[in-house]
């Protein structure tokens, strides 16, 4: 097996185990998220101020954020390798 395959193979590991370690880290986001979105009552769409409601939509947003972060890092850590960075 040449260098080349052994680097990719590791990086791929290292890949998975970052996003693994991602997806298992999301659960401890989750309990904080429903906190803040009850407490800001983002259900009351008419009810609420603007301000309110911008924070709602950037809670809202800090899971898929989150998880492109994740993907994008792992294909990242790939990518480098294949490239030879």
């Amino acid at each position: 097996m040449n260098n080349k395959a052994q680097t990719l193979g590791l990086s791929v590991l290292y890949a998975v185990f970052f996003f693994v370690l991602g997806i298992l880290f999301i659960n401890f986001l989750q309990p904080d998220i429903r906190i803040a979105q009850t407490s800001l009552d983002c259900s009351n769409v008419s009810g609420i101020s603007d301000g309110n409601k911008l924070t709602c939509l950037l809670v809202d947003g800090v899971m898929p954020y989150f998880i492109i972060a994740i993907l994008s890092t792992a294909v990242g850590i790939i990518t480098s390798r294949l490239t030879g960075g």
